[in-house]
């Protein structure tokens, strides 16, 4: 449900909190992200297609309908890449028995690699997505702890 909340004299942002309970936690988190990510995804596309809807001057029933596919093309696909990397990164942590900056590492290249293969590429290709994938989520995390 949205909120908003006072905070030091000022106005706080509008929080939404949705939890859905599937059972476990890995199954939680991992659904979180995909739901979180998404609608970022999605966000990210209404404010796009937006734009160049203003810029142009008009709007089309057919303009619509090619934002809402791509909205929910672009949605399901961060959705997918955010819960993948939430999934492997509770994973390595159950497995590792530690929670600290090399599970992000782990969880990204295994995240990269997972995605790559998903999208049939060649070899090359999915070591260097696993590369990239450890490379952003160690980066987030490290910045994590710099706020």
């Amino acid at each position: 449900m949205p909120r908003s909340s006072l905070t030091g004299g000022l106005i706080g942002s509008p929080k939404v909190e949705v939890f859905v309970d599937m059972g476990h936690p890995f199954l939680n988190r991992t659904f979180d992200g995909f739901l979180k990510i998404g609608t970022v995804a999605a966000t990210s596309v209404v404010a796009e297609e937006t734009y160049h809807c203003v810029r142009k001057g008009s709007i089309s029933k057919a303009k619509v309908e090619d934002a809402l596919k791509k909205m929910c093309k672009e949605g399901a696909y961060w959705g997918a890449v955010a819960g993948v990397y939430v999934g492997m990164e509770y994973g390595v942590e159950r497995v590792r028995g530690t929670r600290d900056w090399k599970n992000a590492m782990l969880g990204g290249a295994l995240t990269g690699a997972v995605m790559s293969v998903a999208s049939n590429k060649k070899a090359d290709q999915i070591v260097i997505d696993a590369i990239k994938g450890s490379a952003i989520a160690t980066a987030a995390e490290f910045l994590n702890y710099l706020t």
